[in-house]
């Protein structure tokens, strides 16, 4: 790992290595300082200030990997996509293809459970306007890469963005190669190593969302595919 010589056997221990990393200070100091300052409307609780870890089903065939966590979200919650705007339209996505019990997530103790998926991120602090320095998501990449390792059954992964996207390409590889880079286009189906499917999703975020860029039945056809697609695996 990025700070371990010894790779963390598991997914749990994976997360509990994740969320003591201090390799980025600019994000170290960000991710503190939000915490510490807060907004209004949360002002009354306790911020996680931390990394945040990945969850989900360890045996999961599908993957949904993010961008980084809201300050204001996850940076809060401490559970990826909870307690934001993004997360409400992913978490009733994941609810309504069948992979959450729940539609609604706004804190880690909230009882959401995740069937056959797994949720991440390609940086595990909140950048400061959510744009992560390179070196900071090389950072951050071989804890994704041991997430693969160990995610054994993965056959389908969705990519939350542009910057998602091109996180998976880089740490799983293309099953074919090619002279540039693929084009990102809503609902794009991509090969990768290893017979795992990447499928291109713009991102939820209100930007998307509140322009009509991203619909929520746009949305719904990203994981009824991810469906299929595991469903014609079996």
């Amino acid at each position: 790992m990025a700070r371990d010589a010894k790779k963390p056997g598991s997914l749990e221990a994976l997360q509990d290595l994740i969320t003591t990393c201090r390799l980025c200070p600019r994000l170290v100091e960000w991710r503190e300082t939000v915490a510490r300052e807060k907004v209004r409307r949360f002002a009354d609780q306790e911020y996680w200030g931390k990394p945040v870890p990945s969850f989900g089903d360890p045996r999961a065939r599908l993957l949904v990997l993010g961008l980084a966590p809201a300050a204001h979200g996850g940076n809060r919650t401490g559970r990826i996509f909870t307690g934001d705007r993004s997360g409400d339209w992913l978490f009733r996505a994941l609810h309504k293809a069948g992979f959450a019990n729940q539609p609604l997530s706004v804190d880690r103790r909230d009882g959401l459970r995740l069937r056959d998926c797994y949720v991440t991120a390609a940086v595990r602090c909140a950048p400061p306007n959510n744009k992560p320095l390179p070196q900071e998501n090389a950072n951050c990449r071989p804890y994704l890469l041991r997430e693969l390792e160990l995610l054994k059954r993965l056959r389908v992964i969705i990519a939350l963005g542009r910057f998602a996207f091109d996180a998976a390409i880089d740490s799983v590889g293309l099953q074919e190669p090619a002279s540039k880079r693929p084009e990102f286009k809503h609902a794009a189906e991509l090969d990768l190593s290893g017979g795992v499917t990447l499928i291109a999703s713009f991102h939820p975020s209100q930007q998307n969302t509140f322009t009509g860029k991203l619909t929520e039945p746009m949305f719904d056809r990203v994981f009824a595919l991810a469906k299929k697609i595991l469903h014609e695996s079996l």
